[in-house]
């Protein structure tokens, strides 16, 4: 997988007015150059709001592209709950689901009082 290489396309995108008209051109072509999977093209030309969050992509990176694709706020994060939902949990990157179970679970885990620690 290569996370870094579909944010930097979406980056690009995102700001660069000819890439925009050359993604609206032709969606494959303006992939080359970018060292992609056939998962990561597929997501990037469809597009695949849901598989591009479970691939770990930032959400701020995609909101813009959700945006260029005329995809609503509420639709938006929809799509990235029915990604988890069919794909599973986030791969990689800051989205990544870790397994953190909460602070509680945090604290015992250290031998630690969780929570209310002031009340009598």
């Amino acid at each position: 997988m290569s996370l870094y290489y579909v944010q930097k396309f979406l980056y690009e995108l995102n700001r660069d007015e000819s890439v925009q008209h050359s993604y609206n051109e032709d969606r494959h072509a303006v992939l080359d150059g970018f060292e992609l999977t056939d998962e990561e093209v597929g997501a990037l030309t469809d597009p695949d709001i849901g598989l591009l969050f479970h691939l770990g992509v930032n959400g701020q990176i995609l909101m813009h592209f959700a945006a260029l694709h005329q995809i609503e706020w509420a639709d938006y994060l929809q799509l990235m709950r029915d990604g988890i939902d069919e794909h599973g949990p986030v791969r990689e990157g800051v989205y990544a689901i870790t397994g953190y179970e909460g602070t509680e679970a945090h604290a015992e885990s250290l031998g630690q009082a969780s929570g209310n620690q002031g009340e009598k």
